[in-house]
């Protein structure tokens, strides 16, 4: 017998569920607002902390069906690599490790809503942040028709302090956390760990050393650089020093490493999709690391102009990452342009680890190297290039400055 819908139609919820303050008190509003059943969702994606607490929190909370999944290789080979093809960066700097993350877990809620006969998805993002658009986007891309809660644009819970009224109120446990002041809003991936709040809503303070949690500061790492040698295929990592991983275990071993060295910091004022400037810090060990030895084993084996028309759309192909249009058509037609210009991708890298900084040391390509050492050196090329013939290409080159020139000169 089919139970009676609840609020607004609503008979079943899919809640992507931290099992946090937000979304703790998100499950029981749910359960009292709109009178329906909630199935939750936590996706590890390596964020590094035990997911196995919000199944025991679910159920103190009454819900019946839980799923936790395990997504870290489908995280970084669907949606981590894909991207670093590309070489992305958001307005010259930021990785874009909270962005790749919410088309993963849309799409997995979606999955569940169907696999559950749920006719509702919701989030925990706010709605002053980028987070609301980019899973939202997502769900009617995948299934135009779904209902989308967010309580954060419903509700007065405007503030921390009656959140934790709530929970009071309500009997929901709540975790707290031995340290002065509000935490930083924190997220955290394989790719990154971000923060805002506290001191850095004030853009001109610089973040306190007690913040970092990946990496050591760039003073404190080894006087001993390290080198990582890094093996490509088709454009994504393989191996490192000669051991071949999977896309989840390279990344978490980069940012063991990054980390240990300092690598990958950054304190970053961004333009929001919704219209106001934030400021943020990120550490992005990992990604920093890849992202230079990606561009160093593109520099030895692709075209010049396919490298420099990837250049300019890159920053496009960013956008609609941060936007959250990962879905979107265009978007996928980026990619697989992107993805035809990797073929040839492959190679060795040698990089350098140093004091926070990754400096490319050497790069190599046995099938796919465009580097000829013949017409490149500076010794004599015993004919392999006609040092003559540039005379004819300047002048043509220059023939509309030449035009130019005359005619400015006869006045």
């Amino acid at each position: 017998m089919k139970r009676r819908k609840g609020k607004s139609g609503v008979d079943k919820v899919v809640l992507a569920f931290s099992g946090g303050l937000d979304t703790s008190v998100i499950l029981k509003w749910l359960q009292d607002t709109y009178g329906c059943e909630v199935v939750t969702f936590t996706a590890d994606i390596g964020q590094g902390e035990e997911v196995e607490p919000a199944r025991a929190k679910a159920r103190k909370l009454g819900v019946k069906e839980i799923y936790i999944d395990d997504l870290r290789e489908e995280f970084v080979r669907d949606f981590v690599f894909p991207m670093f093809r590309a070489n992305t960066i958001y307005e010259g700097e930021y990785l874009l490790g909270t962005s790749i993350a919410r088309p993963l877990i849309a799409k997995r809620q979606i999955e569940i809503a169907r696999e559950t006969g749920a006719d509702a998805v919701a989030h925990g993002a706010t709605g002053k942040g980028n987070d609301q658009v980019r899973f939202e986007l997502g769900y009617y891309a995948l299934q135009p028709d779904i209902r989308v809660i967010a309580p954060w644009r419903e509700w007065d819970l405007t503030s921390r302090e009656r959140l934790l009224d709530y929970a009071k109120q309500h009997g929901i446990p709540v975790e707290m956390k031995k340290r002065k002041g509000s935490p930083y809003s924190m997220d955290a991936n394989l790719l990154h760990i971000s923060y805002e709040g506290r001191i850095l809503e004030d853009p001109a303070r610089e973040p306190e050393e007690s913040m970092w949690r990946w990496s050591v500061s760039p003073e404190q790492a080894p006087d001993e650089a390290e080198y990582l040698d890094l093996e490509f295929s088709r454009g994504d990592i393989v191996a490192l020093n000669g051991e071949g991983l999977s896309p989840a275990h390279v990344l978490a071993r980069l940012n063991q490493l990054g980390g240990r060295h300092g690598i990958g910091r950054l304190d970053l004022v961004e333009n929001r999709y919704v219209g106001m400037k934030s400021r943020g810090c990120y550490e992005t060990p990992g990604g920093t690391i890849m992202l230079r030895a990606h561009r160093a084993i593109e520099s030895l084996t692709l075209d010049r102009e396919v490298a420099h028309l990837k250049d300019e759309l890159m920053p496009r192909y960013a956008a609609l990452i941060y936007n959250g249009y990962w879905w979107s058509p265009e978007r996928r037609l980026l990619q697989g342009m992107i993805d035809a210009s990797q073929e040839t991708v492959n190679g060795r890298v040698r990089v350098k680890l140093y004091k926070g900084n990754v400096t490319v040391v050497g790069r190599d390509s046995s099938t796919d190297s465009l580097f000829d050492a013949r017409i490149a050196t500076f010794e004599d090329d015993e004919g392999a290039y006609n040092q003559a013939d540039a005379a004819g290409f300047i002048k043509l080159n220059a023939l509309r400055m030449r035009i130019a020139g005359n005619m400015k000169s006869r006045g």
